[in-house]
């Protein structure tokens, strides 16, 4: 390896952060081009985990790392959603122990690569692109840091509604109840604005029907004139019962 070559390499790996997934067209705009990362490959300083996509050899990356590469290089409007986000700040019930499934969201139309979908990170990725919020609610997004890496996640308010978005493909209603039972401290202004625009009527009504049944203390704050929730009759629970205040249908035990 030739001194030019050496001293790039040791520039790149000063400002690499440990953990984090590194694509391609970023280290072009930082000037290690398509040559250069192929000879720090060759010489076992990089590893590939999938086309344009690199780790430092012997680092060992997650998601975490995988997600810091799309937002933070490749710009994409992806986030830690759902059940996911309430679980990293710290809103999960006691049966459960370390991330099994990882929900990510982006608008509709937002591909992601196949390197991050292909990579087996330890974890289910349940990626799920929907216009469920306008992209303006900026308020209803948090962060999280895990080592290096600072990452994109929902709000608890927003991630609550994501949630029950998946109720009940993916996300089991007692477990979302369960999980909505530790939500004491939600904040109302910024719930009353998600369900002023949210765009799924069967998301607003359940989660006003969680939140009415476990009488958590923010609800009373909502001005449920301003919440359009829709005409007809929901299906949320198949050979469910209805509830004759939010028409949906919920777990025949559920009913109050």
């Amino acid at each position: 390896m030739n001194t030019k070559i050496k001293s790039n390499l040791n520039q790149l790996l000063t400002q690499w952060h440990r953990g984090a997934v590194y694509v391609q067209t970023y280290l072009s705009q930082l000037g290690y081009y398509h040559d250069l990362i192929k000879s720090y490959r060759r010489n076992g300083w990089l590893d590939s985990i999938g086309t344009g996509a690199f780790k430092l050899a012997g680092d060992r990356v997650d998601w975490f790392g995988g997600l810091y590469a799309l937002q933070q290089q490749l710009k994409l409007p992806v986030h830690v959603g759902g059940r996911t986000a309430l679980e990293l700040k710290g809103f999960s019930h006691y049966g459960r122990t370390g991330l099994e499934k990882c929900f990510l969201y982006a608008p509709s139309g937002t591909r992601l690569p196949k390197w991050f979908l292909q990579y087996d990170w330890g974890v289910d990725i349940h990626y799920k692109a929907t216009n469920l919020f306008p992209p303006t609610l900026t308020t209803s997004f948090s962060s999280y840091t895990h080592k290096e890496l600072t990452v994109k996640i929902s709000a608890p308010e927003r991630a609550a509604m994501e949630m029950l978005y998946y109720v009940p493909s993916d996300q089991g209603f007692d477990e979302a109840i369960r999980i909505m039972e530790s939500l004491m401290s939600l904040r109302p202004t910024i719930v009353q604005t998600l369900l002023e625009n949210c765009r799924q009527i069967k998301v607003r009504r359940l989660f006003l029907y969680i939140a009415d049944k476990l009488d958590l203390p923010w609800f009373k704050n909502l001005d449920m004139n301003r919440i359009d929730t829709g005409k007809g009759k929901r299906v949320v629970a198949v050979n469910g019962a209805l509830d004759k205040k939010y028409l949906i249908t919920v777990p025949k035990e559920n009913l109050v």
